[in-house]
């Protein structure tokens, strides 16, 4: 079972293996200093991030004179904030002031660097964070695999010869491997909880309108979502507290009270009732492996008082073919001068995805949206019977990058998180365990805006298991 470190047994802890929270609390109090923390994660990022691809822009100037002002503000007695001194570094289709945001894509290898942050960097930066740089993803958020012709692959933490996931493969890969503290991504049809199953960290998708979208570069306007990964659960609900919240300049924002998600992961989870999906979400090509993964972890829920139930969700495949016509419309919308200027300007599987979008027609995008209206009700029904649902994340452990053609194995990766952001309803992900070596995970939805329990659930199962605390090869020690 993992215990939590004590106060002193934090504050002796090496700065690579402090939790968020443990960080943040030690850099208010004066006995760890941010510009020592900031300057372990650079020293780590130097060491060892040519072998993961992880960064676009590592920011290391600005970083470090962050961490002092930082230090700055806590000898003059000030509180600089709930994430003071943590270091943070956000997917590179969300603006940082000063770094050149390029979606890794051609098209933007040589855009001028953001003038102002983005509505969630700048959030970040008024709790306390210290922005590491921007990282590594598939081309424009279009991929489940980070196979970047144009600034090279991803590379997963725990075996470089396979693939991160995508799209925010650097975010996931940069979590695990300890080169920041916290990471964000964002998430379409899954491109924040594939990378975290994929390299064994938690990964949240929040309700869609939660996180401001505003100022990232765009997939899908009604899909897209900002979210957090880490390695713990408190860690995420500690990030998503700081960048949650109503932003009027965002079209999908949504008004609705930002919780305390600290306090909600120490919340009982006792008598909570899981609905455990099963039928289609319990056969190919979930492997083998998985299944038993899954009936441990159900075994480890029922152990803390959980009530599982077996539930049941009609209309898994053609949930999943709508949802790639819908979000694919929308992004061939997004790139439409560019599919018409410079075709070729993307890669050939992007390329082939946008040409999917261009074919869905105005009329069948019409009906598509009033057969999303219908799955979006039919789940809301569903977890009114349930509190929380729970399914395969990635139906495999990560593939091999030589075995991967990034548009097949994006379907294939994606075959259990797609169908969630019809809904709009939140997801996490959470790390249950090993298959071959590689890291798996279960997938925990939740009702709109009920973010908290989904972390409460994940923290609970965190305390009675370690998977979280297991460090890829050549990681820091576990703490």
């Amino acid at each position: 079972m993992a215990q939590a470190a004590s106060p002193q047994q934090a504050a002796a802890a090496e700065p690579l293996d402090l939790s968020a929270l443990q960080a943040a609390k030690l850099v208010r109090s004066g006995e760890l200093q941010a510009a020592d923390l900031t300057a372990a994660y650079l020293a780590r990022i130097g060491r060892f991030e040519p072998e993961f691809n992880s960064f676009r822009t590592i920011d290391a100037d600005r970083a470090l004179a962050r961490a002092r002002d930082i230090d700055h503000a806590v000898a003059r007695g000030e509180d600089p904030g709930p994430l003071a001194g943590v270091p943070v570094a956000l997917k590179d289709n969300i603006a940082i002031a000063g770094v050149r945001m390029s979606a890794a894509s051609g098209f933007r290898r040589d855009v001028a660097p953001e003038i102002e942050d983005a509505p969630v960097t700048a959030g970040l930066k008024r709790a306390g964070a210290v922005i590491l740089g921007s990282l590594h993803m598939s081309e424009w958020a279009i991929g489940g695999t980070t196979q970047n012709v144009h600034f090279g692959y991803g590379h997963n933490a725990w075996d470089r010869d396979r693939v991160p996931g995508g799209s925010s493969g650097g975010s996931g890969a940069a979590a695990a491997a300890g080169l920041a503290l916290v990471t964000i991504g964002t998430d379409t049809g899954g491109s924040i909880r594939l990378p975290a199953s994929l390299n064994g960290v938690v990964g949240l998708r929040p309700t869609h309108g939660r996180v401001s979208n505003r100022a990232s570069i765009p997939v899908a306007w009604s899909f897209d979502t900002i979210g957090p990964l880490a390695r713990r659960a408190e860690d995420v609900a500690l990030v998503l507290g700081a960048i949650a919240g109503y932003d009027v300049g965002d079209p999908a924002s949504i008004d609705a009270p930002v919780a305390d998600y600290v306090a909600a992961v120490g919340s009982g989870v006792d008598g909570l009732k899981v609905g455990v999906l099963r039928g289609p979400f319990r056969s190919a090509p979930l492997a083998d492996g998985i299944r038993a993964r899954l009936d441990d972890a159900e075994r480890a829920l029922a152990g803390l008082g959980v009530t599982l139930e077996d539930a049941t969700l009609d209309g898994l495949e053609r949930g999943i073919e709508l949802t790639a016509d819908l979000l694919l419309a929308e992004a061939a919308a997004v790139h439409a001068d560019r599919l018409a200027s410079n075709p070729d300007g993307f890669a050939p599987d992007v390329q082939t995805r946008l040409r999917r979008g261009q074919g869905v027609t105005g009329p069948a995008y019409g009906a598509g949206r009033q057969e999303q209206r219908a799955w979006r009700r039919k789940v809301d029904e569903l977890l009114r019977e349930h509190d929380v649902l729970l399914s395969p994340a990635c139906p495999i452990p990560a593939p091999l990058a030589a075995e991967s053609d990034p548009l097949p194995m994006t379907a294939v990766l994606a075959h259990f998180t797609g169908v969630w952001v019809l809904a709009g309803v939140p997801a996490l992900v959470v790390p249950i365990g090993f298959v071959d070596g590689m890291p798996v995970a279960m997938q925990l939805i939740g009702r709109h805006f009920d973010e908290g329990r989904l972390l409460a659930l994940a923290h609970a199962y965190q305390q009675v298991t370690d998977w979280h605390l297991q460090r890829p090869p050549d990681g820091p020690a576990a703490g």
